[in-house]
């Protein structure tokens, strides 16, 4: 990760730096209650369950990211630094091989203790120190861009705990809801057009004086031949045309380890979908961190994999826009970016809608380092270039994705069969000339 603007507390930095030092502990403040509020509607029980090995606990969340600050922050920079329990650096360490031993993803669910409540006293306890560090004019030069990254870290904790929540009480037979209340419906879905954009030599990458991860630069030149994009996601309603035109069971849409994959997964629908019997018929209906509710046809469909994605866009004739060419429409017909909330609603701005703020978009580009891309160096090089394999980008942001991680630039990935996040479909054609 890379922090591309001037260190957020100057390092000349004297007594006129008190506004920076406010700055900088008030947004550390802010974004570490906001973790502690998305954990606040669950139980204890709720907090330590872990329902896939994709997914990790709440309670493992909460400890992760108080850990991240221990290790990278406290322990190389508090002189006083005395570890809360040392075997919390095994325990909580994710996936840093520089860092030592760690305990297997799979097993998080499996950690009954520490106990929530240590937990959280671990937490208070890390919060404490960090915001002692943060009141040492010292220090802060040397640490103000370390606290940034972990603030960044933390937010994509935030949207995980969420995706990983709504999971988890996916699988219980009561299919309890995270928020009780209701949302409205869209009664309406927007109009679907096609933007195009001729060929040439376009630029892709960061370029700023703001935040960025390593993946995102160096910013270069690509080649794009003459395309099509659309103007927004592919509703529920069309998914389901996609279902009820035998999607599922014709091999000629699906790549082989796609069909294999639907095939060994017994696969016939969307993650959290389902078929509710009502008098005579049936009707769909749909998981959400609201709970069950009716399937609104008029809402993009989400939580589809990259098989999933890609078959229907060769059912509806066109494919997945490449992340050039999606970084590039963005850059040309920007748009708002929508709000945080639990579940998306459809925009009524006109042009290339719901880039930001729905769901996260497939793009048929395989996740791989930028021409000239050097990892952080240190420990924090393994933050994204590892994963640099068997993988596919996906760009925009989710309804759920924090502010401040909706830019044009930002590069999310996963692998092909992953789909518990909330991600969707774009599509794009090419144009012969």
């Amino acid at each position: 990760m890379k922090l591309q603007t001037e260190p957020a507390v100057p390092t000349n930095c004297n007594a006129d730096c008190s506004t920076a030092y406010e700055a900088l502990r008030a947004r550390y403040e802010r974004v570490r209650a906001r973790t502690s509020s998305l954990a606040e509607p669950l139980s204890a029980e709720d907090c330590c369950v872990q329902s896939m090995p994709d997914a990790s606990p709440v309670k493992w969340h909460i400890a992760h990211t108080s850990w991240f600050f221990e290790t990278f922050i406290l322990e190389q920079h508090d002189p006083d630094f005395r570890p809360f329990n040392a075997e919390f650096r095994i325990l909580f360490n994710s996936y840093y091989n520089g860092i030592g031993e760690k305990h297997p993803r799979a097993q998080r669910g499996m950690l009954t203790r520490p106990s929530l409540a240590e937990v959280q006293a671990y937490r208070r306890h890390i919060d404490e120190r960090m915001i002692e560090l943060l009141t040492r004019p010292q220090v802060l030069p040397a640490i103000s861009a370390l606290v940034e990254i972990g603030l960044q870290h933390e937010q994509q904790h935030q949207e995980l705990m969420l995706t990983d929540v709504k999971h988890l009480l996916s699988n219980n037979p009561l299919l309890p809801a995270y928020a009780p209340e209701t949302f409205k419906t869209d009664t309406q879905s927007l109009a679907f057009d096609w933007f195009e954009f001729a060929s040439g030599v376009v630029e892709i990458g960061y370029c700023g004086n703001g935040f960025c991860f390593d993946n995102e630069m160096p910013r270069h030149r690509q080649f794009v031949e003459r395309f099509a994009i659309a103007s927004r996601l592919i509703t529920n309603g069309e998914f389901l045309a996609f279902i009820e035109a035998g999607g599922y069971t014709d091999p000629a849409y699906w790549l082989s380890q796609g069909w294999d994959w639907v095939r060994d997964h017994h696969i016939t629908r969307p993650l959290y979908w389902q078929r509710a019997e009502a008098g005579h018929s049936s009707i769909w209906q749909e998981f959400t961190l609201y709970g069950l509710q009716p399937l609104d046809l008029a809402r993009s469909a989400m939580h589809l994999s990259y098989f999933e994605a890609d078959a229907y866009a060769r059912w509806a004739g066109a494919r997945l826009p490449t992340e050039a060419e999606w970084e590039h429409a963005a850059a040309e017909m920007s748009e708002h970016v929508a709000v945080e909330r639990l579940h998306p609603q459809a925009s009524d701005q006109p042009g290339l809608s719901q880039l930001f703020g729905t769901s996260w978009q497939w793009t048929s580009s395989s996740y791989a380092p930028y021409p000239g891309y050097e990892p952080e160096e240190g420990l924090l090089g393994e933050y994204n270039g590892k994963f640099m394999v068997n993988q596919y980008v996906l760009r925009g942001s989710s309804c759920v994705t924090p502010a401040g991680h909706t830019r044009q630039t930002y590069r999310n990935f996963f692998p092909a069969d992953a789909r518990w996040q909330f991600t969707g479909i774009r599509l794009a054609k090419s144009i012969r000339n």
